[in-house]
């Protein structure tokens, strides 16, 4: 229980890696259902939806984010964008959330077509894909505001 704990402070007290006046997204692109009215996200908001600090969209859906593997490059940089922290750090995030009992992480999917497929189903639905994704109908990218 110790070992835990310990490990949550750690985990609490990491630094942010950096101060951005604006989020890049060369390296992926947020995507929302077709129908969400979303139009821009802090990226803090994007960040929380993902580790499912934020649980309901402000429009009233619940949030059902998901992630790309572990092993994705495109995952890696939007880890290290918008949480500011690595895939391992975030997958130990999601261990000790899995452990106390506290959540699970988001369902992952292998490449841009199973997210795009994963958001054009569910209202709620948030996720990233590469900066050449092909892009239907179903849904839409949302830009990533720099924080206030």
């Amino acid at each position: 229980m110790r070992k835990l704990a310990a490990l949550a402070l750690v985990l609490a007290s990491l630094p942010l890696l950096s101060v951005r006046p604006v989020v890049g997204q060369q390296g992926y692109r947020v995507v929302v259902h077709k129908d969400n009215p979303t139009t821009e996200l802090p990226r803090s908001v994007v960040s929380n939806f993902l580790l499912k600090k934020k649980v309901r969209w402000d429009h009233g859906p619940k949030a059902a984010p998901v992630d790309l593997s572990s092993d994705s490059l495109v995952r890696e940089t939007f880890s290290e964008d918008v949480h500011r922290r690595s895939v391992s750090l975030i997958q130990r995030y999601w261990q000790s959330q899995i452990f106390s009992g506290k959540g699970v992480p988001p369902p992952q999917v292998g490449d841009d077509s199973a997210v795009i497929s994963f958001v054009s189903d569910d209202p709620g639905a948030i996720g990233y894909v590469s900066p050449n994704a092909r892009i239907d109908s179903d849904v839409k990218v949302v830009p990533i505001a720099a924080d206030g």
